[in-house]
Order: structure tokens, then sequence, then C-alpha cells
């Protein structure tokens, strides 16, 4: 997983790997012997929201099977262009949220920052996949003004690095953030949403992570993997550098028809997850953005499912079951993950 010193004129492996994802529908579906399929392809779903997928990622998908649950969740298909009532372009209030330039503050004590609009991956079911990066995004001009919202406000304690995906900043962009985050008092935790060490393992290099370990607030890093399948040797590897560096490594999944929407699979998911010393955190009711509305499971399901799931599966491997609700003062609980009762919320 360590990668060989680069230099100018050496891109470092997980950049080689980023400029070496496959662009083209076509040639996704003919790396897993599916030309016959590209005749779902929407061409106008691909140009309005563009496929991106890292080779390594598209080695997990099963060849032949035009329902594997990796391709689904990449693959743009005609039924995003079919408006939908309800489905929106920001789906989860982030407009109403801002606090400066790519600055989100919705929760108390924590400020999200939205540090590009970059990412390794383009999942079509992003509730991010409208938003206005080119205007909004925290890292530009040095992080100050992002900066500049944090201090002025001693009520945050927690810092939220999202996206876009954060880990698509060099490292050294990271270390421009926390260098001038260290001179905040009132900053005590950094959070790091990324789906990177799942799709793009290689972006969990040497350089990365002793910019982890030298921190000096507590850390977690998030990941995003929606399916056991998502994890193979090389992502393990990536698991097991970022929690030597004294990180909580915790995961985040989207609940999505065809692709988890049974409990054996969101139990794998779990149980996958744990093997690789990651353990399940939040699992979503897709936020309603324009263009997702077929992953959508109805709440009923989504209500049956996590009970089977508290049903068979040990506390610390049963996510919470939430929603994003734009305009609360925290993520929205489906359900009590305790003891199966219908709650309001979750801090």
């Amino acid at each position: 997983m360590i990668p060989a010193a680069s230099t100018p004129m050496q891109p470092r492996r997980w950049q080689q790997a980023w400029r070496d994802a496959v662009r083209d529908p076509r040639e996704l579906l003919a790396l897993l012997g599916l030309q016959d399929a590209a005749l779902a392809v929407s061409e106008q779903a691909a140009a309005q929201f563009p496929l991106r997928v890292p080779r390594s990622f598209i080695a997990r998908m099963r060849k032949g099977d035009p329902h594997d649950p990796l391709l689904r969740q990449v693959l743009p298909l005609d039924a995003e262009m079919r408006p939908v009532a309800g489905f929106a372009l920001d789906a989860v209030g982030d407009g109403a949220a801002k606090a400066g330039p790519g600055v989100i503050h919705k929760y108390a004590g924590r400020a999200l920052l939205v540090a590009t609009g970059s990412c390794a991956v383009n999942c079509r079911y992003c509730f991010r996949r409208h938003f206005p990066y080119a205007q909004e995004t925290a890292a530009a001009g040095g992080w100050r003004a992002a900066i500049a919202a944090i201090a002025a406000d001693p009520s945050i304690e927690e810092v939220l690095l999202s996206g876009g995906d954060p880990l698509s900043l060099a490292t050294s962009k990271l270390a421009e953030l926390t260098d001038a985050l260290r001179h905040i008092p009132h900053v005590r935790r950094l959070r790091i949403h990324t789906r990177l060490p799942i799709v793009l393992p290689e972006r969990v290099d040497a350089e990365l992570c002793a910019w982890l370990d030298a921190l000096p607030w507590s850390v977690a890093v998030v990941v995003h993997a929606n399916h056991a399948n998502e994890f193979d040797a090389d992502v393990d590897a990536a698991m097991a550098a970022l929690r030597q560096t004294g990180a909580m490594v915790l995961n985040q999944a989207v609940l999505l028809k065809g692709v988890n929407d049974d409990v054996d699979t969101l139990a794998a998911l779990a149980e996958r997850g744990f093997a690789a010393g990651v353990l399940p955190y939040y699992l979503h009711q897709l936020d309603r953005v324009a263009g997702a509305a077929h992953f959508e499971v109805d709440d009923a399901t989504a209500l049956a499912l996590h009970a089977a799931l508290v049903a068979r599966q040990s506390g610390y491997l049963v996510p919470r079951l939430v929603r994003e609700v734009a305009g609360d003062t925290s993520k929205r609980a489906l359900v009590d993950t305790g003891h199966g009762r219908h709650a309001p919320s979750v801090a």
C-alpha cells in the first residue's frame, strides 16, 4: 500500500490511479462483458453527471452481471432523467445552512466544510450531484473564509470535512487547513467523510497517514461502503493503516434499491466492514435528490429491514437508520436501534 517516493514529474500511485479511472459507460460495460447492456445507458444522464469510476473498483464488480450492486451505483441510466415529485436539486437544505463560502452549519457544535467538488467516483445517488461547487468550495483562497467562520463561532467544537471528497485534495492542501485550525482553541475534534479509501484505497499512503497521526485532536474517519463486495484486501490494508494513526473508522451506507435492500446484504456489509476494523455508523434513507428516485426504498421496507438486523446482529453491528431533513437540528432517526421504537432525532 505504501508507494515509492514521487517526484514532480511522477504522480503518486493514487494520483495515477485517479487519472486512469474509466469515464466512458461503454468502456465500463465492455470491461464487464456487458456490451449488450449499453442500450440502457443514458447519454443525457452521463452528460449531466459524468461517469467516473476507478479500475480497482471495477475489478470488484461481477463480470457478466448487469445487476451487480457495485455497477448499479455508478452506471448512468434513463431513470435519472425522469422528473419525480418531491425530488429536488438541494435535497438536504445545504443552501439554507450556508455560513460562509463552502461552510455549512446545520447542527450545534459542528461545522461542515465542502472541501472540494472532486471525487474519485460519481455515485448516481449523490445528494450533492447538483451542488454549485464552483462557487462554494471551502478550500478556495487557502481556506481563509472557512477558518474565519469557524474562529468567529466558539460553539463549534468539531470540524467536518466533506465534498465531493476531501481526500481528493493533496495532503499538503489538507495540512494547510489543519495547521490553521490548530490556532483555534475551541476546535476539539476533526471528522473526515470520505469514499476514497473504499473506491481508491491507494489514497491511504504514507504521507496521508503521517498527517493524520500528527493531528492534535480526536479524529474520526467516516468511510462510505454500501455493499460487502466493496471490500477487498487493498481496502482492508487501507482501513488498517487509518486505524494505526489513532483515528476511529466508521462506515455510513445509503439504503439503495437493487443494491443493499435485503437483510442478508446489510448484515454482510456490517460483518465485512467489522472484519476490516470498521464500525457501522449510519444507514441513511435516500436523500431525495433529483435523478436518484429509482434508488428509493420506502420507509416501511426500511423499518422492516432494520428490525430484522436488530433481531440477528450484535448491537455494535447495527447502524442507526436515519434520514436527513432540511431544517432539522440533527439527523432524524427512523427507529431506536435498541428497542425498535420510533424516535424523533439522534445526536
